[in-house]
């Protein structure tokens, strides 16, 4: 059975604060907050399998010290631009 948008969208919500690092915890819970809702199903499969990812790796590529794998390029670039416009932090 697949699953419902918005039981996907909240699930990924979850999973974006509930990282093993703390500044992960705020950069995607605050993009999550943001963007979810209004992605694609194919991005949000993409999000979904970026969220697989190590939080390290995550950190680095959203902090610009390592390239971002092709896969996750341009969705790593929106959380790049949803931090530079918003900050880590959640808005509220």
């Amino acid at each position: 059975m697949a699953e419902l948008r918005e039981h996907k969208v909240k699930r990924l919500a979850m999973r974006s604060m509930r990282r093993g690092i703390k500044e992960m915890d705020l950069i995607l819970s605050s993009f999550a907050d943001h963007h979810l809702a209004g992605m694609d199903d194919a991005t949000l499969d993409l999000y979904d399998a970026m969220l697989n990812e190590i939080d390290h790796d995550l950190y680095q590529w959203v902090t610009m010290q390592v390239e971002t794998p092709a896969p996750y390029g341009a969705l790593m670039g929106r959380v790049q631009a949803h931090i530079a416009e918003h900050g880590p932090a959640p808005a509220g």
